[in-house]
């Protein structure tokens, strides 16, 4: 089904990279995910009404809320493909995390509403009518919103969609959630002598299915927003093609930007042998950062580090201090290293990179790395700075 509404509503469907495609993609989304939502609302509303059934209302209410989710979604992918302008260099394509943002709060809200409601009928109940209708409606939503959060999962994944990505989870969510309703509705038909009402019980479950629901879309956004951390995927496609020049002796200080799908700038330092022509060796960073761009999507800024590599004290005594260092931690690593050698005393300057988990300070990593030089040499002092990583 998936690929039949891709081929029919999506022109030139393969190119999921294209700016327009991707709007195209997103438009279709959004919309059978408002047609369906509006489908299973109207059918479970009536439903929970005419049989008292407060968890199948609540269910309903949230298929509303996330016909409501949709149009948002609708509204971003438009906005998302707008140019870059003036005021936004990088483009519009972030509106999709924000939308994320106000697509959680609303699902929060929805949860929160139907946890009051649920527990005010725990303390007040009213046992509910059951019906084999209730019974086919709510097995018919948990098909729908099953194959929907796969639907927008396949989606999210081919033009990597944030908003999709969040809709996907809503909507497997809400399966579990129908779910629990279907067995709040089953098990008066089989225990007729209840004297309890599980319908607000099971009212209470869907609430928190959503709330978490509601979070993790939550999270998800929040931590694009602030900026995450590369993905290895990511990593992976920028080491794999400076690697493949010989020139390129090693890669230290990246980082990654992401402002929205397809939208991705990097900087990063490459390592070069400082004996080489700077003219040849510009013209490899100039190819790499073009491999970059049209191979990978990534604009990047490259700045090259020469570094001594004929000289057998200096390496000798590079691969000296990058051990002693590794004594302090098996992950930190140096870079930049030179020395300047005097009468009295030697500076090894160079840059060692700290992993976040490495619970030490600045300065703690300093007078560590001090020590450990020292016992190399006592004549040697560092001076060095520090990059986590």
């Amino acid at each position: 089904m998936t690929e039949l509404l891709s081929r029919l509503f999506v022109k030139n469907h393969q190119d999921a990279q294209n700016p327009a495609v991707r709007t195209a993609y997103g438009t279709m989304v959004s919309i059978t995910g408002i047609i369906v939502n509006l489908i299973l609302f109207a059918a479970k509303f009536l439903v929970g009404t005419l049989f008292g059934a407060i968890s199948i209302v609540g269910d309903a209410v949230n298929n509303l809320s996330d016909a409501g989710t949709q149009i948002i979604s609708l509204i971003s992918f438009r906005i998302a493909a707008k140019p870059a302008d003036r005021e936004h260099p990088f483009g519009h394509a972030r509106i999709e995390y924000v939308t994320s943002m106000i697509v959680s709060f609303l699902v929060m809200l929805v949860g929160f509403e139907l946890l009051k409601s649920s527990v005010s009928q725990i303390f007040s109940p009213e046992r509910p009518d059951s019906s084999p209708i209730a019974i086919i409606v709510l097995i018919g939503s948990m098909l729908c919103k099953l194959w929907l959060g796969l639907f927008n999962r396949t989606i999210g994944k081919r033009i990597d969609s944030s908003v999709m990505r969040a809709t996907a989870a809503d909507s497997l969510s809400d399966v579990f959630a129908t779910g629990a309703v279907l067995v709040a509705t089953v098990l008066p038909m089989i225990f007729t002598n209840m004297n309890w009402n599980p319908d607000a019980y099971m009212g209470v479950i869907v609430a928190a299915l959503i709330i978490v629901a509601g979070f993790r879309i939550l999270n998800e956004s929040k931590n694009a927003i602030l900026g995450e951390a590369p993905s290895e995927e990511i990593v992976k496609q920028i080491t794999d093609v400076v690697e493949k020049y010989e020139g390129a002796l090693g890669i230290h200080d990246m980082v990654v930007h992401n402002y929205g799908p397809g939208r991705i700038i990097a900087s990063l330092h490459i390592e070069v042998d400082g004996s080489i022509d700077v003219f040849e060796t510009h013209d490899m960073i100039d190819t790499i950062e073009k491999e970059l761009r049209e191979a990978c999507g990534i604009e990047a800024t490259i700045h090259m580090d020469p570094i001594v590599t004929d000289d057998e004290q200096v390496t000798a005594l590079r691969q000296k201090t990058a051990e002693a260092v590794k004594k302090i931690h098996p992950s930190m690593q140096i870079h930049d290293f030179r020395f300047v050698a005097g009468a009295t005393h030697t500076n090894l300057i160079f840059d060692v990179v700290v992993p976040f988990e490495v619970k030490m300070s600045d300065a703690e990593v300093k007078a560590a790395v001090a020590e450990k030089v020292k016992e190399i040499d006592p004549t040697y002092c560092v001076v060095l700075n520090v990059d986590h990583a």
